[in-house]
Parts: structure tokens; sequence; C-alpha cells
């Protein structure tokens, strides 16, 4: 006797391309889901890589605002889109990406009986945290849900503050994970001593805190070389960070990379830098890089440590001085840095996504029983 997969309705409110993590994300985690068939809403444009992710891609035609004058209007006239979609594809659950977000709300809305699987992202409960209306959003989605799936035990909680812990009996946490099987470490040498090749890669933000990383090789005792790979609103007053620090030799600057392209050249660094001081959902990127058999320096933050296992070596969040030790420290150690190499690949061992798909697949099981 063969079981009819399940149908899901999910999607992320931005352009459908792997420009993020959490689109390469979902990207991979429908692709590798059993037993199922999904259907995915985005924007234009759409890339390849997404349309081949999922059975049906449907871009959606509400023009998208931002929280403010004119918002309550957009998600009305959103909701009264996805209603339509609904009524059409009838899926039997649905996945709302970014809880409290724009089109999950309108899911919220307008799912009916059909269950809802919330999946916190980050952003969304930074959001929440800052904003009453964005609260207030996460409140109503999480109130219409019947599982909320957090990547880690630090998110999980979060999400449960935020809530009032009236919902904690619906949190399930399923760890984040990439494509294992994509990743080839190329056969290195054992890793010597001196100056290090280091590599950072992500938006540049804020909470990405990318001028730790800059700052920071003003203050080794070796001339450590940072390349910083991605785009965002603080590129020019990091670049010019580095010119004034004197440090334009050795930081490096290049745009967005596809994720194919960027492991590709994981092999010409030394160890990956992680220097967000906010929140962090997961960092995915932490794993992409131990992988490739990168060691990892991180900023010490509670879900950066749930993930990486004591994989890594800590520093103060937000300090340079800190990260600098750290730096110099691998760049001594011989034995410290091929033990970390070691590590790191039995870490990233854990989060294959193929177990990520496994267990969302059985919680929407369990919800559409």
């Amino acid at each position: 006797m063969t079981t009819k997969p399940l149908t899901i309705l999910t999607g992320i409110n931005r352009a459908s391309e792997p420009s993020s993590g959490s689109m390469i994300l979902v990207s991979d985690l429908y692709r590798a889901m059993p037993d199922t068939h999904t259907t995915f809403l985005g924007r234009t444009p759409v890339h390849q890589v997404l349309k081949t992710a999922f059975d049906h891609l449907i871009p959606l035609s509400t023009t998208k605002r931002p929280q403010g004058p004119g918002f309550d209007t957009y998600v009305d006239e959103l909701t009264q889109e996805v209603g339509t979609l609904i009524e059409q594809i009838r899926p039997d659950a649905i996945h709302a990406q970014n809880v409290g977000f724009a089109l999950s709300v309108a899911l919220s809305r307008t799912a009916g009986t059909i269950p809802i699987i919330s999946i916190a992202h980050g952003p969304e409960v930074m959001a929440a945290e800052r904003n009453t209306a964005e609260h207030e959003a996460l409140l109503q989605v999480a109130g219409a849900s019947a599982a909320i799936v957090a990547p880690s035990s630090v998110l999980a909680d979060r999400v449960d503050r935020l809530t009032g812990r009236r919902f904690t009996d619906r949190m399930a946490i399923i760890p984040w994970g990439i494509r294992l099987a994509d990743a080839h470490v190329c056969d290195q040498p054992s890793a010597g001593t001196g100056p290090l090749s280091l590599v950072q890669a992500g938006r540049l933000d804020d909470n990405k805190s990318t001028i730790t990383a800059i700052e920071s090789l003003a203050f080794t005792d070796q001339p450590h070389h940072l390349t910083v790979i991605g785009n965002g609103p603080l590129r020019e007053h990091l670049e010019q960070r580095a010119i004034d620090l004197g440090l334009l030799d050795r930081v490096h600057f290049h745009p967005f990379l596809p994720r194919a392209e960027l492991w590709r050249r994981l092999s010409n660094f030394d160890a990956w830098v992680f220097t967000t001081t906010g929140l962090e959902a997961f960092g995915l990127v932490l794993i992409e890089a131990q992988a490739h058999g990168l060691p990892v320096v991180y900023s010490d933050l509670p879900g950066v440590r749930e993930i990486l296992g004591g994989a890594g070596a800590p520093y103060t969040p937000g300090n340079p001085c800190s990260l600098a030790v750290a730096l110099d420290e691998m760049g001594r150690d011989f034995h410290r840095r091929n033990a970390l190499i070691k590590a790191a690949l039995h870490n990233a061992r854990r989060y294959d996504v193929t177990a990520t798909g496994r267990q969302l697949h059985d919680l929407t099981l369990r919800v559409t029983c």
C-alpha cells in the first residue's frame, strides 16, 4: 500500500533567489524532504535554483510595503491573495517561514482548518523584540500554529519568552543542515604556523559586526589577512575603516558569491571568522566552513556555542582585542589548529539537511493526523 505524499504550502516574501541563508536553507530543505509536494510563494526575480527546488513556485503579485503607513492595507491585500491560493491548492499543511512577518500573518488568517507549522529564522524574532506591531504579529502566527519550530534551544527560548510561554508545548527544535554530500574537503598538508588567511561571508550589517574582524587586525602580533565576502549597507563604511587603520593591503572585499563558488574557494583559506554580536538563529555558514575543514573563530554567543559543540575558538563578542588574541593563538599553535580542523569536520557531520527534512516531514505528518 502506497501513502499519498504530503502537500505543503510555504514561502518567503522576498526575491526567489539563493541570496540569503534562509533562501538557501529552504531550497535544500524541501528538496531533501521525503514524500512531499511543495508549493512555494515568493517574489520575482525567480532564480533557476529556486525553481527546481519546489514542485511549484508562485510569485506573489501584491505590492510589498514595509512597516509604517499603509502596512495594514498591504497585509490585508496579501491575505486576500494568499487566501485565493490556499483555496486553489488545498495543502495538507502550511509551513509559515519567519514567524510573524507579513506572509506568515496572511497564511495564519486564511489557513482555516489546515494545520500550520511556523518556523523561526531569527530576523523576525529580533524585530518582535524591538517593535510592538511585529510582536503582535508574531503572537498571532504562534497562536494559530499547531507547532513552532526553531533550529536551536536558544532561539526556541527567545520565541517562547516573546509569546509569554503560552505555547511551550508547541515548541520543537529541529537543527538546520547543509548538503554535506556536496562538501568536498581537499587533501591539505598539516597546518603550519604563521599569519592566517581568514575569510568571512555574509550580510554586511550591524548585527554581523564585520567591523570587529577588521579592527582586530590592528591589534594582532601577526599580519593576518582577511577576505570579506558579501553585500550590505555597511560596505563603504567597512572599506573606509580598513583604510583609516592602514589595513588596505590586509583586508580584501568581494561581493556576494553563489554558494557553489563560495564553497569552491574555501580551500584557499586557513580559518573562518564569525563576528555576529546579537541573535544568530543558527549560523549555517559555520557548518559550511567546518564541513570544508576550516577551523572557526567565533563570537561566544550561547546559540553559536550550542551549534559548534565546542569545536571552535571563542572570543568576546564585539571585542576586537579578544579576537586578535584568538587569531594569534591559532596562528602560533600548530597542534591546536590541527585539532580544531578535525573537530570541525566531526561537528559538521551532525548537520546534514536530509536529517532536517526527515524531522520536519515527521512533525508535519503528526500535526496533519
